[in-house]
């Protein structure tokens, strides 16, 4: 008598469930077609790879970043009675190669330091930016100085490049005694 060895039937959990089972030489592939599929995928790996490289866009990074002082005897110079400004907000608007117009907000740091950074195709990159004074929230400090609305400047640095914006000066309302 011959036996069908392709499938077998072992003992159900209940009698209405009599499933077969496949013996485990029918499941899996022969060695030469396991290889011919892992070079398939091995190829096909590799022209995705080719092809992202061929679309992908050449990315380029810019930062602006600049500081800004309270000169308390409002005598131009930086002294040691004169501090930082942390939580001054600074606009920088920028125009990009293809002109377009970017406006970013930043506040400064408890360095008193602001930071502007962007990520973008190198055909849209900043060409040129504004960087100007909003206001300053500290109590004492709040008269811009210096005369000046903000800091024009033509931006044709490569990719990473950082641009360092002079500082941004405010002033007392009134100038403490100690400073005549």
């Amino acid at each position: 008598m011959e036996v069908d060895r392709s499938v077998r039937k072992y003992p159900a959990h209940s009698d209405n469930d009599r499933r077969p089972y496949l013996v485990r030489s029918h499941c899996y592939k022969s060695r030469k077609q396991q290889l011919q599929q892992k070079s398939r995928m091995a190829n096909l790996f590799i022209t995705l790879c080719i092809f992202t490289f061929i679309i992908t866009v050449k990315a380029w990074t810019g930062e602006i970043h600049g500081r800004v002082v309270c000169d308390v005897c409002a005598d131009g110079s930086v002294g040691p009675e004169d501090h930082v400004l942390e939580g001054a907000e600074v606009a920088v608007l920028c125009i990009t190669k293809s002109g377009e117009v970017l406006n970013y907000q930043a506040f400064t740091n408890s360095r008193g330091i602001y930071t502007v950074a962007e990520t973008m195709p190198e055909s849209e990159r900043w060409d040129a930016c504004l960087a100007r004074p909003i206001s300053s929230f500290h109590e004492h400090c709040t008269h811009l100085g210096d005369g000046f609305s903000g800091v024009k400047f033509s931006y044709n640095h490569v990719s990473g490049y950082s641009h360092a914006v002079k500082p941004f000066v405010y002033r007392p309302a009134s100038i403490p005694i100690y400073c005549g």
